[in-house]
Protein backbone atom coordinates (compact mmCIF):
# COMPACT_ATOMS: atom_id res chain seq x y z
CA UNK A 1 0.00 0.00 0.00
CA UNK A 2 1.24 3.47 -0.88
CA UNK A 3 2.21 5.86 1.91
CA UNK A 4 3.43 9.45 1.85
CA UNK A 5 6.42 10.44 3.98
CA UNK A 6 6.99 14.15 4.58
CA UNK A 7 10.33 15.48 5.79
CA UNK A 8 8.38 18.11 7.67
CA UNK A 9 10.98 20.43 9.16
CA UNK A 10 10.80 23.59 7.00
CA UNK A 11 8.38 21.95 4.55
CA UNK A 12 6.16 24.61 2.95
CA UNK A 13 3.65 22.16 1.43
CA UNK A 14 2.37 20.12 4.40
CA UNK A 15 -1.22 21.34 3.93
CA UNK A 16 -1.13 20.46 0.23
CA UNK A 17 0.21 16.97 0.98
CA UNK A 18 -2.60 16.42 3.48
CA UNK A 19 -5.24 17.62 1.04
CA UNK A 20 -4.08 15.44 -1.89
CA UNK A 21 -3.24 12.44 0.31
CA UNK A 22 -6.68 12.57 1.91
CA UNK A 23 -8.36 12.66 -1.49
CA UNK A 24 -6.43 9.50 -2.42
CA UNK A 25 -7.02 7.95 1.04
CA UNK A 26 -3.29 7.40 1.54
CA UNK A 27 -1.62 7.30 4.98
CA UNK A 28 0.66 10.29 5.55
CA UNK A 29 3.63 10.32 7.93
CA UNK A 30 4.72 13.83 8.89
CA UNK A 31 8.20 13.38 10.38
CA UNK A 32 9.89 16.12 12.39
CA UNK A 33 11.83 16.94 15.54
CA UNK A 34 8.66 18.43 17.02
CA UNK A 35 7.12 21.83 17.21
CA UNK A 36 4.46 21.17 14.58
CA UNK A 37 0.74 21.42 15.24
CA UNK A 38 -0.68 17.88 14.98
CA UNK A 39 -3.32 17.27 12.35
CA UNK A 40 -6.73 15.96 13.36
CA UNK A 41 -6.92 14.01 10.10
CA UNK A 42 -6.99 10.25 10.86
CA UNK A 43 -4.82 9.57 7.79
CA UNK A 44 -2.02 11.80 9.13
CA UNK A 45 0.40 10.45 11.69
CA UNK A 46 2.76 12.99 13.24
CA UNK A 47 6.04 11.24 13.96
CA UNK A 48 8.30 13.07 16.38
CA UNK A 49 11.88 11.85 16.35
CA UNK A 50 14.62 12.73 18.85
CA UNK A 51 16.71 15.85 18.30
CA UNK A 52 19.84 15.26 16.31
CA UNK A 53 21.29 15.56 12.84
CA UNK A 54 19.44 13.58 10.21
CA UNK A 55 17.31 11.53 12.66
CA UNK A 56 14.10 12.36 10.75
CA UNK A 57 15.86 11.54 7.48
CA UNK A 58 16.98 8.15 8.80
CA UNK A 59 13.44 7.38 10.02
CA UNK A 60 12.04 8.06 6.56
CA UNK A 61 14.86 6.28 4.69
CA UNK A 62 14.38 3.15 6.83
CA UNK A 63 10.69 2.92 5.86
CA UNK A 64 10.29 4.31 2.32
CA UNK A 65 9.89 1.60 -0.30
CA UNK A 66 8.64 0.99 -3.81
CA UNK A 67 5.22 2.56 -4.26
CA UNK A 68 5.69 5.20 -1.55
CA UNK A 69 6.03 8.93 -2.14
CA UNK A 70 8.58 10.99 -0.19
CA UNK A 71 8.43 14.79 0.04
CA UNK A 72 11.79 16.33 0.88
CA UNK A 73 14.25 19.03 -0.05
CA UNK A 74 17.11 17.00 1.46
CA UNK A 75 19.08 15.59 -1.47
CA UNK A 76 20.98 12.81 0.41
CA UNK A 77 17.66 11.59 1.86
CA UNK A 78 16.12 11.74 -1.61
CA UNK A 79 18.98 9.62 -2.99
CA UNK A 80 18.41 6.93 -0.35
CA UNK A 81 14.67 6.88 -1.02
CA UNK A 82 15.12 6.73 -4.80
CA UNK A 83 17.52 3.82 -4.29
CA UNK A 84 14.83 2.07 -2.20
CA UNK A 85 12.35 2.49 -5.06
CA UNK A 86 10.26 5.33 -3.63
CA UNK A 87 9.02 8.24 -5.73
CA UNK A 88 10.54 11.52 -4.48
CA UNK A 89 9.35 15.10 -4.90
CA UNK A 90 10.98 18.34 -3.87
CA UNK A 91 8.72 21.08 -2.48
CA UNK A 92 8.61 22.83 -5.85
CA UNK A 93 7.27 19.73 -7.61
CA UNK A 94 10.59 18.61 -9.11
CA UNK A 95 10.71 14.82 -9.26
CA UNK A 96 13.96 13.20 -8.18
CA UNK A 97 14.50 9.91 -9.98
CA UNK A 98 17.21 7.34 -10.64
CA UNK A 99 17.88 9.21 -13.90
CA UNK A 100 18.61 12.60 -12.30
CA UNK A 101 19.59 12.03 -8.65
CA UNK A 102 23.30 11.65 -9.47
CA UNK A 103 23.43 15.05 -11.17
CA UNK A 104 21.41 16.67 -8.37
CA UNK A 105 23.79 15.23 -5.73
CA UNK A 106 26.84 16.40 -7.69
CA UNK A 107 25.41 19.91 -8.06
CA UNK A 108 24.60 20.03 -4.34
CA UNK A 109 28.16 19.02 -3.46
CA UNK A 110 29.66 21.52 -5.90
CA UNK A 111 27.58 24.36 -4.48
CA UNK A 112 28.57 23.38 -0.92
CA UNK A 113 32.24 23.51 -1.96
CA UNK A 114 31.78 26.92 -3.61
CA UNK A 115 30.08 28.32 -0.50
CA UNK A 116 32.85 26.93 1.71
CA UNK A 117 35.55 28.46 -0.51
CA UNK A 118 33.94 31.90 -0.60
CA UNK A 119 32.44 33.04 2.72
CA UNK A 120 30.77 35.95 0.91
CA UNK A 121 28.87 33.57 -1.41
CA UNK A 122 26.07 32.88 0.96
CA UNK A 123 22.43 33.12 0.18
CA UNK A 124 19.12 31.43 0.51
CA UNK A 125 18.30 30.94 -3.14
CA UNK A 126 14.92 31.70 -4.66
CA UNK A 127 11.81 32.17 -2.57
CA UNK A 128 8.90 29.72 -2.66
CA UNK A 129 6.23 30.97 -5.09
CA UNK A 130 2.61 30.26 -5.95
CA UNK A 131 3.85 28.69 -9.18
CA UNK A 132 6.05 26.32 -7.12
CA UNK A 133 3.02 25.36 -5.01
CA UNK A 134 0.93 24.74 -8.11
CA UNK A 135 3.68 22.61 -9.72
CA UNK A 136 3.96 20.65 -6.49
CA UNK A 137 0.22 19.90 -6.39
CA UNK A 138 0.27 18.67 -10.00
CA UNK A 139 3.38 16.57 -9.39
CA UNK A 140 2.02 14.98 -6.20
CA UNK A 141 -1.21 14.08 -7.97
CA UNK A 142 0.79 12.51 -10.82
CA UNK A 143 3.09 10.58 -8.47
CA UNK A 144 0.21 9.20 -6.37
CA UNK A 145 -1.58 8.01 -9.49
CA UNK A 146 1.60 6.35 -10.75
CA UNK A 147 2.29 4.76 -7.34
CA UNK A 148 -1.25 3.35 -7.18
CA UNK A 149 -0.66 1.54 -10.48
CA UNK A 150 2.30 -0.41 -9.03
Amino acid sequence: MTAIYVDADACPVKAEVERVGTRHKVPIYVVSNGGLRPSQNPLVENVIVPEGPDIADMWIADRAKTGDVVITGDIPLAAKCVEAGARVLKHNGEALTAANIGNVLATRDLMADLRAADPFRQGGGKGFTKADRSRFLEALERELRAASRL
